[in-house]
């Protein structure tokens, strides 16, 4: 996959981030989740006229000449993420209005494919004082594959387990973070300004990485992708330019355990699992030729042919086609609707067998 002994593993990289991008091998990350300089200083506070947006940043860090010198830095770090980047992995970049759209630019022009952008909806959000601009209440994401022919994970399965057994939609409505999850100082005040909810990170982690995937921050901040990392069972390479905020990301990853491998585990969606014909059953023994099948309910019964197929009554074919033909139905999912008869009369699903035979 590319990670061994030279890919700094559960490391926190204090530096600049493009330097230290440039130190490591290509093709060694599954994943990377950015949340870049804001540039909210840009043109002496042209854009933040009311100093209430993202959070009130004031660091040296977001101040940048221009929008040429901010565009020239944006595509540096994104050349080189593109680079250590498996070629099934993604990319999550974050922003405001004030940084987003020149970050999707640069995501296009360097051949990165978008997936979606997602709607991150504050439910706690920092009001305008002024009342000369609506609050500012969301801030964007954009979920991008290494190319357009990219074969990259989505776990829909888990993000719909996530969501009540519904889609997961693209706006997501996440409070700040707040409360015991926010760092502090000594003195009470905020570690960092724009330190992420772990339940965003959650989000976008389960999305598309498995336990095991190397997940990269450039820009680590507190360390919440770090500690969501950890916590999921994921490996993480962060890079952090301010020794205090890396330091603090060190304590707080002291404090994270992991989760257990079986609670960590996605399970897979049935796309993913490989294909099992029922043939392979009866060649297997699992199902004898001349073995009995009947519906849950015993309506109709079945005989298994040596060839994998079935007879019942006049219908003869495939598990799926004699399930659809006795219903009188367009198609039948044969696995889940046909079970075997077993020697003491009870039941047991077709489903069971091909799960067995998987894991084998």
């Amino acid at each position: 996959m590319g990670a061994g002994l030279d890919v700094p593993l559960d490391k926190i990289l204090v530096g600049d981030c493009i330097e230290t991008l440039r130190a490591l091998p290509p093709a060694s990350v599954h994943a990377v989740f950015a949340d870049p300089p804001y540039n909210l200083q840009l043109r002496g506070n042209l854009h933040r006229p009311d100093h209430s947006l993202v959070d009130a940043v004031d660091d040296e860090w977001d101040r940048f000449a221009d929008f040429a010198t901010y565009d020239a830095f944006t595509r540096e770090w994104l050349t080189e993420c593109r680079r250590v980047l498996r070629k099934d992995g993604t990319l999550w970049l974050i922003g405001s209005y004030h940084n987003i759209f020149r970050l999707g630019t640069a995501l296009q022009d360097l051949g990165f494919w978008i997936l979606n952008d997602v709607i991150w909806r504050k439910a706690n959000p920092m009001p305008n004082f002024r009342g000369r601009r609506f609050t500012n209440a969301h801030e964007t994401l954009i979920w991008a594959a290494r190319g357009q022919e990219a074969k990259y994970r989505f776990n829909y399965a888990q993000m719909k387990a996530l969501n009540d057994d519904l889609q997961m939609r693209s706006d997501w409505f996440i409070p700040l973070c707040t409360g015991n999850e926010r760092l502090r100082d000594e003195a009470g005040n905020k570690v960092h300004p724009t330190q992420k909810p772990e339940a965003l990170l959650h989000r976008v982690l389960l999305s598309c990485t498995q336990r095991g995937d190397v997940v990269l921050d450039p820009f680590l901040g507190s360390g919440t992708t770090a500690a969501v990392a950890k916590r999921l069972g994921r490996r993480f390479i962060g890079i952090e330019r301010d020794p205090t905020y890396a330091a603090a990301a060190r304590r707080r990853l002291e404090t994270i355990e992991p989760v257990s491998d079986e609670v960590a585990s996605a399970t897979p969606i049935k796309r993913e699992q490989p294909r099992v014909p029922f043939g392979s059953l009866v060649e297997r023994g699992m199902v004898a030729a001349g073995a009995t099948l009947s519906d849950r309910h015993r309506r109709w019964a079945a005989t298994v042919m040596a060839d994998g197929s079935l007879t019942c009554g006049s219908a003869r074919g495939s598990i799926h086609a004699v399930g659809a033909a006795v219903q009188e139905a367009p198609s039948c999912n044969g696995w889940t609707f046909w079970h075997l008869v077993q020697a003491d009369g009870t039941l047991r699903l077709l489903d069971s067998f091909r799960a067995e035979m998987s894991a084998t």
